[in-house]
């Protein structure tokens, strides 16, 4: 358990410094470490509320949020998280979802970085039917694997040029926060053993103190176009971690 934790901790850091909460990572890391698979989307989701609700509120006190741009997708998202978590699918489907749709926009998004610059952006209006549509198909998918999908959503909103970084960084983090919260009370309709959370309360210490260490460097360090390069880096390098496991 320390060693996870510690994994757990250094991902917390990497992913709250982009506005994410770590889940797709945390359940790598669960995955390698054999822990019980009725269980740890459970814990993915619980990490993943822990890390972006500090991220949350740090992003909205230095004046980054846009409601115009969160709402349309939250309204698409909600009742499909709710709906995909309460779904039940095997290790195999799990693992070849989450493999697909990660190389894909990691590549896509570091395709995009090397243009991207803060000063030069224009945003672009992106009607809401769009809008809701993109958020139900994130919560459904996000919903079925057991993570927040603002690893989904971040790259979609930078590739459409839909915000600045900090706003998209901030709307990921809120994005995961409320589909994380939906993504559990659909996991809760599930015969679940809760007792066994007692005996992973190391993994939430750990994402706490990693996320706010990820968020400071966040808000004080890094540029919109870093935030950029590194949100692909960590998709992509999810992705492989994905794909290995589906090699024979």
């Amino acid at each position: 358990m320390i060693i996870l934790s510690i994994f757990f901790f250094i991902t917390a850091i990497f992913y709250s410094s982009v506005g994410f909460g770590g889940g797709s990572t945390y359940l790598a890391l669960m995955l390698i470490w054999d822990i019980p698979y009725y269980i740890f989307p459970i814990l993915a989701l619980i990490c993943n509320i822990i890390v972006v609700s500090g991220n949350s509120i740090n992003y909205v006190r230095s004046g980054n949020l846009n409601l115009k741009l969160l709402t349309p997708y939250l309204i698409g998202s909600i009742p499909f998280a709710f709906f995909g978590a309460s779904m039940t699918i095997t290790k195999e489907l799990f693992e070849i979802l989450l493999f697909v749709i990660l190389i894909i926009a990691g590549i896509f998004l570091l395709i995009e970085s090397k243009s991207f610059n803060d000063d030069q952006i224009k945003i672009k209006s992106i009607p809401k039917i769009i809008s809701h549509l993109i958020g139900s198909i994130i919560g459904f998918t996000s919903g079925i694997i057991g993570i927040g999908g603002g690893i989904f959503l971040s790259p979609i909103l930078f590739l459409m040029k839909a915000g600045y970084p900090k706003q998209i960084a901030t709307t990921a983090s809120l994005f995961i926060l409320i589909n994380s919260i939906f993504g559990v009370a659909g996991q809760l309709t599930k015969d679940i053993v809760f007792d066994e959370f007692l005996n992973f309360w190391p993994l939430f210490i750990a994402v706490l103190i990693g996320g706010q260490i990820g968020n400071f460097l966040n808000i004080k360090f890094l540029s919109g176009k870093t935030l950029a390069i590194i949100t692909s880096l960590l998709v992509i390098f999810v992705a492989i971690r994905m794909g290995s496991r589906l090699l024979p």
